[in-house]
């Protein structure tokens, strides 16, 4: 087949930006909203990437990229936003993002935006701070396990007239993606400790990232640790730690041998130590501490 008669291949689209920059730039300065935002953005790219997304294009205070799955998409949208809001605030000031959803086709990095694209945009554009809208042929390719997340009936905004598709927002959740009911999620929460800062995996904070990189939840120096490591996710059946790393992750629990999961997942029952790519016996390095509470 010619090139040109080649059709591009539907993905999910999403759009995310940080709304009201020059407004920012006006009260509190240049330098200092350009760093803000500048974390925004790798808050965006790090729950696109630990959601199998693929960056096209990013701007100063605006990125796309796409999915394979709409269900992905949304789970990404979900998570850059809780990520962003958990950010201090900058002189009293929470920042936040909006995000906008299509599925259709994307243009690649080098050609014009897509019409796909553009819609997305737009939804990002028409859409308050803090808050996804999703089209409805993102909507009606959502899993059960995610379609409650949209509401019921289609967004009644004048911005949207003449779009051409129904537009729902997307219900902001809270704890991990699930269709089973609050009441049967799991309580229990996994405690890190990691030099002098303790986190927690909980209903509030389902996902926590390890790795070398600046913007991981727990950043690791070390020459054998991955940029992105690793993740510890909580699930309903409990706490799991996802490698994604070069060198492995190795996990000893008191009393238990050391494990290296690599490319694989582990459930944590602990309490235990986690070795982002040495060994988490060795006491010099820059261990993880974890336990269930």
């Amino acid at each position: 087949m010619p090139p040109h008669m080649i059709q591009p291949k539907n993905v999910c689209v999403l759009v995310a930006e940080v709304p009201g920059r020059r407004h920012l730039v006006e009260a509190l300065g240049a330098h200092e909203v350009n760093h803000a935002v500048e974390r925004c953005m790798h808050r965006i790219e790090r729950a696109v990437e630990a959601n199998a997304g693929a960056r096209v294009r990013r701007e100063a205070a605006r990125a796309c990229a796409t999915f394979e799955r709409c269900d992905a998409a949304i789970l990404a949208a979900c998570e850059m936003l809780e990520r962003v809001e958990s950010l201090p605030p900058l002189r009293g000031l929470r920042m936040t993002i909006r995000v906008g959803v299509h599925y259709g086709a994307a243009a690649s990095p080098c050609q014009p935006v897509s019409a796909d694209e553009a819609l997305a945009m737009r939804l990002a554009d028409t859409a308050k701070p803090g808050h996804i809208l999703a089209s409805n042929a993102v909507v009606m390719q959502l899993s059960h396990g995610v379609r409650h997340l949209a509401c019921n009936t289609p967004l009644p905004d004048p911005a949207l007239d003449g779009l051409g598709w129904p537009v729902f927002e997307i219900v902001r959740y809270s704890g991990t993606i699930t269709s089973i009911p609050a009441a049967e999620r799991i309580s229990q929460r996994l405690r890190i400790h990691h030099q002098q800062d303790v986190l927690f995996v909980e209903e509030n904070r389902p996902v926590v990232l390890l790795g070398r990189e600046i913007g991981n939840d727990i950043v690791i120096i070390d020459r054998r640790t991955s940029r992105q490591h690793a993740r510890i996710e909580r699930r309903r059946e409990g706490f799991v730690l996802i490698d994604q790393s070069t060198n492995g992750t190795y996990v000893a629990e008191n009393g238990g041998a050391e494990q290296c999961i690599k490319a694989g997942e582990l459930a944590l029952i602990g309490p235990g130590r986690i070795g982002c790519g040495f060994s988490a016996n060795d006491i010099e390095r820059d261990l993880a501490f974890f336990e269930i509470v």
